[in-house]
């Protein structure tokens, strides 16, 4: 069973930056495609970004490219996201998730394992 932890999240002003943290309980974390999700309140979880075991191939939603970086730290088992330039449509609580995948996959369904969840608001 992988536990994940998020941190980081907050409030910002409207063109601000935030970097989340998700630390993994599992080892080796290098097995699992880590990816993080949001979901804006009365809205569905939605894809923002995953990575791939070794860190090498990324993927992006269409709102969030060229503002967000996704990358990770398999000896530190932590995955992060950097958030730069940042909106008020970006408040939302944001998750992590891990799936055992050689994959992207950017599908809810496609994740077995979940975080509590950070909240992150953005106030113009």
């Amino acid at each position: 069973q992988v536990q994940l932890v998020e941190s980081g999240g907050g409030l910002v002003q409207a063109g601000g930056s935030l970097r989340l943290s998700c630390a993994a309980s599992e080892r080796p974390f290098n097995n699992y495609a880590m990816s993080w999700f949001r979901q804006a309140p009365g809205k569905e979880r939605e894809f923002v970004a995953v990575i791939s075991r070794s860190g090498g191939r990324t993927d992006y939603a269409d709102s969030v490219k060229g503002r967000f970086t996704i990358s990770r730290d398999n000896a530190k088992n932590t995955v992060y996201l950097q958030m730069n330039s940042l909106k008020p449509e970006d408040t939302a609580v944001y998750y992590c998730a891990a799936q055992y995948t050689a994959y992207l996959p950017t599908n809810i369904r496609d994740y077995d394992y979940w975080g509590q969840g950070t909240q992150v608001t953005v106030f113009s």
